[in-house]
């Protein structure tokens, strides 16, 4: 009993001419890439999934991928040639278009890519689950090309083995000249292309499709299958070193994060909102965003650190970014109680009055007039008082308030915080600077653009 029933004649050769004309680098296939990498591109920026998926489901790139796997097992020169191309034209179009947009956004004054987005983090460490994601993933997708009936199941796979989002990713770390990023979505796209590849070859030989006779080694299987086996297992090799390195990254992020959960908590009405690390060979950079409704000492930020550093085992460099709050208790209204209305009074009973006696009026003695001298009265000298504005990001990214213009940060003010604006202003890179200062009563320095005045 075979595992999948073999197509008919006339279906191999539908299913072979369609991808033929699919995989072809033509007008078609290359507007469907721009389009797709714009999404792609966009939605990495700002860290939008929805987005994303939006350009998932395009995927100009998986035809290219199955007329490869396909040219692979029938032996058609002419077709694996033009897939070849067309891979390798579109995933180069892509890449350097999300270079260009990447480069464009970030010339815009509103602080896009300041911190790098989850989206594009999480294409940067790749792991076997994506090898294995993409194996399913390639099969679904031959075999679902191959049936007719199953077509409606195209988009899903689609969205399950992403390949323009890891090509716009390496994009990004071209524009922001970071290896790491650039290295690490390569390697997951070149795990996808693989992977889809081989699980490709596999069905299409399943179901039916043969290799010319020149293209077999042994055992029936075209030469293509050899390949792609090997590729497979060429990717999956760094895939398991990176996912031991993440493992240890990942138990040391646990480490830290209950360290500082639970020395935070010590302190008085503070609450952890994020936690960045940056393990160097020397020491680990930590930077703390806390919610607290007072400012937070000096000396409780350096007991801080000591206690994590103790806990940890390891030196720790600490920085605490707090973010102010008011904290209300609940309200009791107050109970309506009704006024009392007073009664009827008693009227009182006319009694006789005495007739007045005439009294002497008194004669007018004139007095002189004292003449007003006049006093000095100073003039007042004007006193700037302090504007009250708000915060707004069009982004909606958190902006930092620092201690002098492009200097240290000393604290984060989100959109629709209040502040006062201060006495001065200055230019720093064709920039202006406005001195602010905000409900803790600090006082730094915050971009003009990020400033509203009601």
């Amino acid at each position: 009993m075979k595992l999948l029933r073999p197509l008919s004649y006339e279906r191999r050769l539908e299913v072979q001419e369609q991808l033929n004309i699919a995989s072809s680098p033509g007008f078609d296939f290359f507007l469907l890439v721009v389009l797709s990498s714009c999404i792609a591109t966009f939605g990495l920026i700002t860290d939008s999934a929805a987005v994303i998926i939006g350009a998932m489901l395009v995927a100009p790139l998986m035809s290219p991928i199955l007329g490869l796997s396909l040219a692979s097992v029938a032996g058609q020169q002419h077709m694996f040639r033009r897939a070849t191309v067309a891979l390798f034209e579109g995933a180069l179009m892509a890449v350097v278009l999300s270079a260009v947009i990447t480069w464009l956004a970030r010339m815009l004054p509103f602080d896009v890519l300041s911190d790098l987005p989850h989206e594009v983090f999480i294409r940067t460490r790749p792991t076997p689950f994506d090898l294995g994601i993409a194996l399913a993933g390639g099969a679904a997708a031959a075999y679902a090309l191959a049936q007719r009936h199953l077509s409606a199941a195209l988009p899903g796979v689609a969205i399950a083995t992403a390949l323009m989002p890891p090509l716009c990713t390496v994009g990004i770390g071209i524009s922001l000249a970071n290896t790491s990023i650039v290295l690490g979505a390569l390697l997951l796209f070149l795990t996808n292309l693989f992977t889809i590849s081989f699980s490709g070859i596999t069905v299409f030989v399943l179901l039916g499709f043969r290799p010319r006779r020149n293209n077999v080694i042994f055992g029936g299987l075209p030469q293509g299958f050899y390949v792609s086996t090997i590729l497979v297992l060429v990717v999956a090799i760094p895939l398991i070193f990176l996912s031991l390195r993440f493992v240890q990254e990942g138990r040391m992020t646990k480490n830290v994060m209950a360290a500082v959960s639970e020395e935070v908590d010590e302190l008085p009405d503070a609450q952890v909102i994020d936690v960045q690390m940056d393990n160097q060979p020397d020491a680990m950079n930590l930077t703390l965003t806390i919610r607290t409704s007072r400012q937070i000492r000096y000396s409780e930020v350096v007991h801080l650190q000591s206690a994590i550093a103790e806990r940890l085992q390891f030196p720790v460099a600490l920085q605490v970014i707090d973010i102010p709050t008011i904290k209300l208790d609940p309200l009791v209204p107050p109970t309506y109680t009704p006024t009392p209305t007073s009664g009827p009074s008693l009227t009182p009973t006319v009694t006789s009055t005495e007739v007045p006696t005439r009294t002497p009026t008194p004669f007018h003695t004139s007095t002189p007039t004292q003449t007003p001298t006049p006093t000095y009265t100073a003039t007042p000298t004007f006193t700037p008082t302090p504007i009250l504005a708000y915060i707004y990001n069009f982004s909606g990214v958190n902006v930092l308030l620092r201690e002098v213009p492009e200097g240290r940060g000393i604290g984060i003010l989100s959109s629709g915080t209040p502040v006062q604006i201060m006495y001065r202003k200055e230019v720093v890179n064709e920039e202006i600077w406005l001195e602010v200062r905000d409900l803790f009563g600090r006082i730094g320095w915050v971009r003009e653009i990020f400033i509203r005045i009601p």
